[in-house]
C-alpha cells in the first residue's frame, strides 16, 4: 500500500492479499466468489458481479442469506465518484402490532412474527437495474447452476447447518426440503437445490414481480399463516426497495459511508468521530491501551444507536445531530485513560447473527459494497413448501417491550438492521476501499477496527480483516467483550484490570464472534486492486 508509511505494529498476515488490475470479487464462499467472477468476465460490472455472488451464496451459504433475507448495498461509481445506497430490507406486516403478538401468545424471536417481508429479490434487481450493465436473468444464472448442480457441502457449512437442523424439522410446513434424508448435509456431502433453483428461475424470467406476486408470494403467506403469521399477499405485492443517499463522516482527512437507518451503519460513523481525538496509530495495535479507547468509543455509539436508530419512515431519527463533530468531542471526554465507563449511555434524551458480506470491484473503478442476510442462521427456520429457502427473522430487531421506543414493532415498519455495507474515500473522492465486517452486533465493531487498521496502521487489504478483533457480541453496550486468543492474556488480563468484562473468543467459536468480513483497497497512483478474504471463513478474493 502506498497511502501510509512503514508502521512499526502492522500486523503481518499468514494469508497474502489477491492482487489485480481488472476486477476482485471477495466473498465468504469460494463458489459465490468465483460466481462474481464469471460475471465479470462476460462483460458485467461491480454491481452485476455483486448479484451474482450474492444469489450464489443464497444457494450455498443458507446457514446466513437467501432469497428470503434482506440486503443493502452501498454503489461507488467512478466516473462521478458517488457513493449511492440501496436499502432492500423489508418490513413486517400491516396487521401486526404489539397487540397481535400478545393475543397470539407472545413473542419469539424465530416465530411467525419475526417474520419481515424479504426484501432480497427486489434488492437486487434494484442494484443490477441501477449501477449494472447485466439483466437480473444473466447475474442469477450462476446460482441457478449451482442450485441444479449441487457442490459440496464445506464443513464450516455443515456445522451451521447441523445448529439448527431440529428447528428445521420442526417448524414446518416443508423444512425437511432443507435437509437431507432428515439431517443436515454432513461435509463433503453434495447438496443440491432444484425448488430453490425454481424460484430463482421465476425470478429470472419475470423479475421480482415474479417473486413478490407469484407463486413463491402465495407460499410463503401459506406457511406463515400455518403458524399464527398475518402477512398478507397485499404486504408482499407492495414492498419495495429504497434508494437512499449514503451518510458519511470524515476520520483522518477520508470519507467513511455508510447506509443510513434504518441500518446500524451510524454506529461506525459514531465511533470514528470519538477515536479522531485520540492517536490511535501510536499505540500498540494489540495493547490494551488501544483496546480499551476502541471498546469505550464503541460503546458510547452504541447507546446512541440502540436508543435512536429505527425506520425514518416512521420515527425521526436525528442523523446529522448524531454525526456532529461536536457531539463526538463530547461523549470522548466521558472516557477516561484507567478505568472503564462503568454503563454506557446515550447522550440523547429519550424520544447473535448470520450475515453475508461480500465486496467486487471492477476494471473501471466502480466498487460495490453488498450484504446479504437471514438474521440468525436460517431465520426464522420457517421454510414455505416448493421454495428451498427459509424466510427471515428480522422482525427480531424491533423492541416489543417498550411501547414508546422508536423502534417498537409496529405494522407495515422496517426494524433496526444490523446490516451494513461500507466504503471509504480518499479526500479527493477517488475509492480507498470497499469492505464489510458481518455479524449481527459485532458489525460496527469489526469494521471500526478494519477502518483503523487501514487508514492509522497502513495494512493492506488481507492484513486488516485478518487482524484479532474484539467484539461486545451480546447485547452492547453494557455486555461481556469477547477477546480473540491472540491479542495474549496479558491484554485481557490489563482490560479486566480497567473494569471490562473480558472473555477470550477462540477456536470455532470466534468465526460467530467477531465475525467475517471482505476487504477491496484501490492504489490510487497504480489502480490495482488489492483484495483480502477473512479466514475465519470459508471464504476467498479472486482476481480477474
Amino acid at each position: 500500500m502506498t497511502d501510509l508509511p512503514e508502521h512499526p505494529f502492522r500486523f503481518e498476515s499468514r494469508r497474502s492479499p489477491v492482487l489485480s488490475r481488472r476486477g476482485i470479487v471477495a466473498t465468504s464462499q469460494p463458489l459465490a466468489s468465483l460466481a462474481g467472477l464469471t460475471i465479470l468476465r462476460e462483460g458485467g460490472n461491480a454491481a452485476d458481479a455483486a448479484v451474482a455472488a450474492a444469489a450464489a451464496l443464497a444457494v450455498t451459504e443458507p446457514t446466513s442469506t437467501g432469497i428470503g433475507g434482506d440486503c443493502f448495498c452501498l454503489f461507488y461509481r467512478s466516473a462521478d465518484q458517488s457513493v449511492s445506497a440501496v436499502n432492500g430490507s423489508g418490513r413486517s406486516p400491516a396487521a401486526l402490532d404489539l397487540d397481535v403478538v400478545e393475543c397470539s401468545g407472545g413473542w419469539e424471536r424465530q416465530g411467525p412474527h419475526a417474520v419481515t417481508v424479504p426484501g432480497s429479490a427486489m434488492g437486487w434487481h434494484d442494484t443490477v437495474t441501477q449501477f449494472g450493465r447485466m439483466t437480473l436473468a444473466e447475474a442469477l444464472q450462476p446460482a441457478i447452476e449451482i442450485a441444479e448442480q449441487g457442490f459440496a457441502m464445506t464443513p464450516a457449512i455443515a456445522r451451521g447447518w447441523a445448529g439448527q437442523a431440529d428447528l428445521l424439522a420442526t417448524q414446518g410446513p416443508a423444512g425437511q426440503d432443507m435437509l437431507l434424508n432428515g439431517v443436515a448435509p454432513r461435509a463433503g456431502e453434495i447438496w443440491t437445490n432444484p425448488l430453490l433453483a425454481r424460484v430463482l428461475c421465476e425470478v429470472a424470467e419475470g423479475g421480482p414481480d415474479a417473486f413478490y406476486r407469484g407463486r413463491p408470494a402465495e407460499r410463503i403467506v401459506e406457511a406463515l399463516a400455518e403458524h399464527g403469521g398475518v402477512m398478507t399477499l397485499d404486504d408482499l405485492a407492495n414492498h419495495c426497495s429504497t434508494m437512499d443517499q449514503a451518510i458519511s463522516t470524515t476520520y483522518r482527512r477520508h470519507r467513511i459511508w455508510e447506509c443510513p437507518p434504518n441500518g446500524q451503519g451510524i454506529t461506525t460513523l459514531m465511533a470514528l468521530n470519538i477515536l479522531e481525538g485520540f492517536e490511535i496509530g501510536e499505540y500498540p495495535a494489540r495493547s490494551a491501551e488501544a483496546l480499551h479507547l476502541i471498546i469505550e468509543a464503541l460503546r458510547l455509539a452504541f447507546a446512541d444507536a440502540r436508543a435512536l436508530v429505527a425506520d425514518p419512515a416512521k420515527s425521526d431519527v436525528p442523523v446529522e445531530e448524531m454525526l456532529s463533530k461536536a457531539y463526538a468531542a463530547r461523549r470522548r471526554e466521558l472516557i477516561c485513560a484507567d478505568q472503564a465507563i462503568e454503563i454506557a449511555t446515550s447522550g440523547f434524551l429519550p424520544g447473535k447473527s448470520d450475515t453475508v458480506y461480500l465486496s467486487v470491484a471492477d476494471g473501471d473503478g466502480n466498487a460495490c459494497s453488498f450484504i446479504n442476510s437471514n438474521y440468525e442462521g436460517f431465520g426464522s427456520c420457517i421454510v414455505p413448501r416448493e421454495c428451498g429457502s427459509s424466510r427471515q427473522n428480522r422482525g427480531a430487531g424491533f423492541v416489543v417491550d417498550d411501547p414508546d421506543h422508536p423502534n417498537v414493532l409496529a405494522g407495515g415498519k422496517r426494524p433496526y438492521h444490523t446490516i451494513m455495507p461500507s466504503m471509504i474515500t480518499r479526500p479527493d473522492g477517488s475509492l480507498f476501499a470497499s469492505y464489510g465486517v458481518m455479524g449481527g452486533w459485532n458489525q460496527p465493531q469489526g469494521q471500526t477496527q478494519v477502518v483503523l487498521n487501514l487508514i492509522d496502521r497502513g495494512m493492506d487489504a488481507q492484513s486488516a480483516i485478518d487482524a484479532p478483533r474484539v467484539s461486545m457480541y451480546e447485547e452492547p453496550p453494557n455486555g461481556r467483550i469477547y477477546v480473540e486468543d491472540t491479542f495474549g492474556i496479558e491484554t485481557l488480563s490489563a482490560l479486566a484490570q480497567l473494569g471490562h468484562p473480558v472473555l477470550p473468543a477462540s477456536g470455532a467459536m470466534r468465526t460467530g464472534v467477531v465475525g467475517k468480513g471482505q476487504v477491496i483497497w484501490r492504489d490510487p497512483e497504480s489502480g490495482v486492486l488489492w483484495g483480502g478474504s477473512d479466514p475465519r471463513s470459508d471464504g476467498c478474493a479472486v482476481p480477474f
